[in-house]
């Protein structure tokens, strides 16, 4: 840092005003971190544009003053990619919240990056249309955040990845820069499509200032069953049945100890007497009366087959929503225990082979620890839980747990999966970058970031180290 922290701070407050420039301990943990808790928080300050124009002030004096920046969204991220470890200055779009514009011919919406998803999703259903993309941090989750991870959820079977809504983008390089890319377009042959490089970046490129979003008619009548399986090789023949008979909507799974201890904390009923090993959750559009008939011929054909063991389906939009619960609730549910997370994917008909050798080695590793899976088993993505003993310290048990995530990933690059489906790299998975990455695709990485942000302050040692 070339001036000192005063002037910094000086400087920071001409541009955002005293009120939006935070230095308390309380602040500065809050806003430096993310809901990974394997990194302690140490920011020099937390800064709050307003704007556009602020966002570019900021870019500009940091380059100026070699000052490292890390944008922070909802701080729901689960991979450290929005943590300040090491005295950076951290741009926070809490203020960037608003809506700005909508078209119901275009069924776009502009928004800036702090609007929350969940913001989003209503003022969507107000419109009479829908925006896709869910999952269990709607409340809080931002969608400068969202585009920025790439964030996926529990629809991607249906409606695809935070990419595939992203009509355009508004980006601040780091440079200082402003880019307005494809500016929400559904036809553009102009080159390179840059606005695709800034989603999944985690700020490593520039900040998001402005999304265009594209939004969808409202699924008719979700109607959701939940099916109980003993072996997990029989979901790919029960999803290839539902998908053949029905439009899914969602193919998710969850393991009996996730459900029991949900059950436990939120005071949830079983969905039926058998206990099986582990359930798979169906969502489809009711589209008329004979969906509801195929549902039904289709639960019966799978026990015939001896392929689920029981279930059930919700006959209203209140049950539905509680057997969501189910699955929706786990991560908060677990949260208590420090969970480590991983969060991986293969192609769909490689998950059980997949799942089940990953299980093997995870529980011979981890015998004293409790592991929890579930996840979106339709679209390939699996979320491994291991959770921490209460009497273990958190710096031991992720030690422990990073120790043998050589040896999953190890499975993962097998199988030609994933080590992040949907959480980002961030710092968590940096290490095992090249598990999924080639030598040469890292190389291409680090050089476009060096294209977009030419002295690395924008969020320097996420993904990779320069």
């Amino acid at each position: 840092m070339n001036c000192s922290e005063s002037e910094l701070f000086s400087e920071l407050t001409a541009i955002v005003g005293e009120q939006w420039l935070k230095t308390s301990p309380a602040d500065l943990t809050n806003f430096g971190s993310d809901w990974t808790k394997a990194y302690e928080a140490k920011p020099i300050a937390i800064v709050f544009p307003g704007d556009i124009d602020s966002v570019v002030a900021i870019v500009k004096l940091a380059n100026l003053q070699q000052i490292a920046l890390v944008p922070s969204g909802g701080r729901t991220g689960l991979s450290g990619g929005a943590v300040a470890a090491n005295g950076e200055l951290v741009v926070a779009f809490d203020r960037m919240n608003k809506i700005l514009d909508f078209d119901p011919a275009d069924r776009q919406a502009v928004c800036e990056p702090g609007v929350i998803t969940e913001q989003l999703q209503q003022f969507a259903d107000d419109k009479g249309l829908f925006y896709p993309v869910d999952f269990a941090s709607s409340g809080s989750s931002q969608l400068g955040g969202n585009a920025s991870t790439n964030a996926g959820g529990i629809k991607v079977i249906r409606y695809g990845m935070t990419r595939d809504w992203v009509k355009g983008l508004k980006v601040v390089t780091g440079a200082g820069d402003v880019l307005n890319l494809n500016r929400g377009l559904a036809k553009n042959a102009t080159g390179y499509d840059l606005r695709h490089l800034f989603v999944g970046s985690e700020g490593t490129l520039g900040f998001i200032v402005e999304l265009t979003l594209g939004l969808e008619s409202k699924p008719h009548d979700p109607t959701v069953l939940v099916l109980g399986v003993e072996d997990m090789s029989a979901t790919m023949h029960v999803l290839k049945a539902f998908q053949e008979g029905l439009t899914l909507t969602a193919f998710e799974f969850f393991s009996d100890k996730a459900l029991k201890h949900v059950m436990s904390e939120k005071g949830l009923q079983a969905p039926f007497e058998t206990e099986c090993e582990y359930y798979t959750l169906i969502e489809f559009e009711s589209l008329s009366e004979n969906d509801l008939d195929t549902a039904m011929t289709l639960f019966e054909s799978c026990m015939e087959s001896g392929w689920i063991v029981d279930g059930t389906i919700s006959q209203n939009s209140s049950q539905a929503k509680n057997l969501w619960r189910l699955r929706e609730d786990i991560s908060e549910t677990i949260s208590r225990y420090t969970p480590y997370k991983n969060d991986i994917s293969v192609k769909v008909s490689r998950v059980p082979d997949f799942l089940k050798e990953v299980d093997e080695l995870v529980s011979a590793a981890y015998p004293d620890f409790e592991i929890i899976w579930f996840g979106h088993i339709g679209d390939g993505n699996v979320h491994l839980n291991i959770l921490k003993p209460e009497e273990l310290a958190a710096k031991s048990f992720f030690e422990k747990c990073a120790k043998v995530s050589d040896l999953v990933f190890t499975i993962v690059q097998k199988y030609g999966g994933s080590i992040s489906a949907e959480h980002g790299v961030g710092l968590l998975k940096k290490p095992f970058l090249h598990y999924s990455c080639s030598p040469a695709e890292i190389a291409y990485m680090k050089a476009i970031k060096k294209t977009f942000d030419p002295n690395s302050i924008m969020n320097p040692g996420k993904l990779f180290d320069q």
